[in-house]
């Protein structure tokens, strides 16, 4: 008898198998996810040439490359944004929900997998967002870069990756509870774009939210002690995102689909 509980732990861990290669399977085959993601793989690099022409001008205050080369991520995040709120979104169109949940019934399993199965996508394009960007400013820049130590361009890469990454999870909670693309998309672009900035500008409480934080994590302001640094920038944001999460899946659970 003690060794009866053994096959019930194995059929969750195939449940929760089948449910991630299920979202997997949903989201790669979304042609929004490709197109979004080609976009903001084409955009991104032309941005980033765009700021290390301004710095090869002075009109940059830095050449260091990793500062000019990650400058084009404030702008690129909007890819992985609108990429979130497309993967939590796209099947409350014409009523592919509800299927969804007949076919796996366990809400929380479900939208755990699709979060999981949105990091595996956006995590690599993350991450040659953000290296794509400082390649082509070191190129640029050449023998003119301001001296970068290792150290300092691996944080800065890991940091951008990141930020982007839990930007998507991010928009991804948000577009669950709101569950209409356009109205997501625009609450979550007026927010990076719009309100971030102003709250940065005029509210010293404002380094504590979620663009703010993450920004420390690739472009710390070493001038200000009572800045936040990189690691606290790292703890702030993924709180955030946990907690977004979280809450949002305790409302999916009781919501009528």
């Amino acid at each position: 008898m003690s060794a009866v509980p053994a096959p019930a732990t194995r059929t969750r861990g195939r449940e929760a198998a089948h449910a991630l290669a299920a979202e997997l399977s949903k989201l790669v085959s979304l042609p929004a996810t490709w197109l979004t993601l080609g976009g903001t793989l084409v955009v991104n690099p032309i941005l980033a040439i765009a700021f290390t022409l301004a710095a090869l001008r002075g009109a940059t205050g830095t050449r260091s490359a990793p500062d000019v080369g990650l400058a084009s991520v404030g702008y690129a995040q909007a890819g992985f944004v609108i990429l979130g709120v497309l993967a939590a979104c796209s099947e409350y169109t014409g009523g592919q929900m509800r299927t969804t949940l007949i076919a796996m019934p366990r809400r929380a399993l479900q939208f755990a997998a699709r979060h999981l199965a949105l990091a595996i996508v956006v995590l690599p394009a993350a991450a040659i967002t953000a290296a794509s960007g400082v390649v082509l400013a070191g190129a640029a820049l050449g023998d003119t870069a301001a001296p970068a130590t290792a150290g300092r361009v691996a944080g800065a890469l890991s940091g951008a990756t990141a930020y982007l990454a839990l930007t998507a999870l991010i928009s991804a909670a948000v577009g669950a509870l709101v569950r209409r693309s356009p109205a997501a998309v625009a609450v979550l672009l007026a927010y990076y774009f719009v309100a971030g900035p102003l709250l940065r500008d005029h509210a010293p409480a404002a380094k504590y939210l979620p663009d703010s934080a993450g920004f420390a994590m690739w472009f710390p302001v070493t001038d200000d002690a009572s800045a936040v640094t990189p690691a606290q920038g790292a703890l702030l944001l993924m709180a955030w995102t946990i907690v977004l999460i979280v809450v949002v899946m305790l409302g999916y659970r009781r919501w009528d689909m």
